[in-house]
């Protein structure tokens, strides 16, 4: 498959404003299903400039990503020059090149990717069976798209002008369809940032059956 990628130009290596409330959930997710395990080796989709991955690291987490924009890995590169973060892509062959993980996980990416079946079963090949898959997206229920539109915020939330923005916007159903139909099971979320119902990110946990 080829596809043309418009990498995004960072402006620091730091987590995002969305990890301050994202990566401590992701963070007890893992040590709950990995608890009384040796090091968990964790493959970051989409890691960005490796804000997230130098904070599994330095939980202890052996972690390995790849991201398209080669300015946010060469960001990554010098500011977290002992992480193996490297340009690539969910449609690149990631799991003949790096094998299996533990634990996959990919952090507000499946939004602005424009072919998410290709996304999730580049993600399924590189989880180990019993492992699990981490995604989290920005959250879209209907209560809370019915008080966007009551407060006429719809323009500002799905904002079509902004460079480099969304273009898949996931509910629950629609996100759990996905994973299932990539192979993926046992599908679970928490909801991070307000309250659920208004949440800004929902995460999902999709385990890879043995």
């Amino acid at each position: 498959m080829s596809v043309e990628l418009d990498a995004t130009t960072y402006i620091h290596a730091k987590p995002t404003t969305a990890h301050s409330y994202i990566l401590p959930a992701v963070l007890g997710l893992l040590e709950g299903h990995f608890a009384g395990s040796a090091k968990t080796n964790v493959f970051d989709l989409g890691c960005g400039t490796g804000g997230a991955a130098a904070v599994l690291a330095r939980k202890g987490y052996r972690v390995v990503g790849v991201d398209p924009s080669s300015d946010g890995i060469a960001k990554a590169n010098v500011n977290y020059p002992g992480l193996p973060l490297s340009v690539g892509s969910a449609y690149d062959e990631l799991a003949g090149e790096y094998g299996t993980f533990d634990a996959v996980i990919s952090l507000e990416v499946v939004e602005h990717v424009y072919d998410p079946r290709a996304f999730t079963s580049t993600m399924y090949d590189l989880v180990k069976p019993g492992g699990i898959a981490v995604v989290s997206t920005p959250y879209h229920g209907y209560l809370k798209n019915v008080a966007l539109a009551a407060l006429g915020k719809m323009d500002d939330h799905f904002m079509p002008l902004r460079d480099h923005g969304h273009i898949k916007f996931w509910s629950r159903n629609t996100l759990s369809t996905l994973l299932l139909d990539a192979g993926f099971r046992s599908i679970r979320f928490e909801y991070v940032g307000r309250i659920p119902a208004l949440a800004k990110s929902m995460i999902a946990v999709a385990e890879k059956p043995l």
